[in-house]
């Protein structure tokens, strides 16, 4: 996977109804074709490829540069799967605002549906890796997008994305099964972001394993004493590059919060992150004394970043093609028929066209302007 940066500022609008009728039949029959050639199991990994995703996206009609790709892509995709999703052992749970919150039901009635007895499991996942990039990375970012995608074998991807109120761009977290070994050091498969960020406090950094283990001590110990010690920093001189500042907790909401962690110790990082009521600003609080009592500073190393036919709904790089686009989508219907009848030879074509074109010198500078 190639590295980079890409720049996704917010836009106002929305895919149009005709557009976004065709953005399902295409990604329907992209998406069909691709698991009769090599499974669910591999979609999943382009979904959680950023570049793919994000060529994919293009590759429907949205603009590149628009924010709107991720949920209008992921929202195409859940419409396309509804009713051929059990055929092709592939689902899609959540999606943008109000509907994200409805993944664990949604969850739990496909996998009813199909008999998978996976489901508290996946619904659980679902949870954490939505509070790993809310309270564990805390980069400014707000979740607005959760797109929880998973096989009838019970693997998953997630695509979410968050929104930067202040600067007014967005931010794509990409998780998927195969590659997460631990949720809570460096469980990502990709972050497509803007920039950069200055003040990131990582608390799922390799390097933050230290100040995990203080945390966790520090949620089970009586709140009267750690809120004491929190009213303390306000009288001590921190230095100004530090991204954790007492004057946003609230000592009372704080208390309320260590109490059930007393009631109730967790008996590990990953549980305390699903702890109801622990969030980004108790574990800033928490990771705040963690150094001051036990030197188990948390890391503030921005998690690595990746980035990453048919036209852009805004007109860039050009309007969408129309008839380009309806002949598409026979094209890929056309070797879903073949395919079915046991007939691959249009499939053959296309990847040995793919071939070829890998084989291409890539643009220049010039050719691009």
């Amino acid at each position: 996977m190639k590295t980079g940066v890409a720049y996704l500022p917010l836009h106002g609008g929305k895919a149009p109804r005709w557009l976004f009728s065709k953005m399902v039949a295409l990604s329907g029959a992209i998406l069909e074709l691709m698991v009769m050639e090599a499974g669910p199991d591999r979609v999943l990994e382009y979904l959680a490829n950023p570049y793919w995703f994000q060529a994919f996206g293009c590759a429907l009609g949205f603009d590149w540069h628009s924010s709107g790709l991720t949920t209008t892509t992921c929202g195409a995709i859940k419409v396309a799967l509804k009713d051929r999703g059990k055929e092709l052992g592939l689902f899609m749970a959540g999606g943008k605002g109000k509907t994200s919150l409805k993944t664990p039901e949604e969850i739990a009635r496909f996998c009813d549906a199909i008999g998978l007895t996976a489901g508290t499991r996946l619904i659980q996942t679902s949870r954490l890796v939505a509070k790993v990039d809310t309270s564990g990375i805390q980069d400014g970012y707000q979740l607005y997008h959760h797109a929880f995608f998973f096989t009838r074998g019970g693997e998953w991807a997630v695509v979410q994305q968050g929104m930067h109120q202040a600067n007014r761009y967005a931010r794509r977290y990409h998780w998927l099964s195969e590659t997460v070994t631990s949720f809570v050091e460096n469980p990502h498969n990709a972050i497509l972001g803007n920039h950069r960020e200055k003040s990131v406090l990582n608390l799922v950094d390799r390097k933050s394993r230290g100040s995990q283990e203080g945390i966790l001590t520090l949620s089970r110990l009586q709140p009267d004493r750690l809120v004491r010690e929190i009213r303390k920093v306000d009288t001590l001189s921190l230095p100004r590059h530090h991204p954790i500042y007492a004057e946003e907790f609230h000592p009372g909401r704080l208390e309320k919060t260590l109490l059930k962690t007393y009631e109730n110790p967790a008996h590990s990082f990953e549980s305390l992150l699903l702890t109801r009521g622990v969030g980004p600003k108790t574990l800033r609080a928490l990771a705040l004394l963690s150094e001051l009592m036990f030197g188990k500073s948390p890391s503030f190393r921005e998690p690595e970043i990746f980035s990453f036919a048919h036209g852009g709904k805004d007109g860039y790089p050009y309007p969408v093609d129309l008839e380009t686009y309806h002949a598409s989508i026979e094209a890929l219907r056309g070797c879903i028929r073949q395919a079915r009848m046991g007939r691959s030879d249009k499939v053959k074509s296309l990847k040995a066209l793919a071939r070829f074109m890998e084989t291409m010198p890539a643009p220049s500078d010039e050719s691009r302007s």
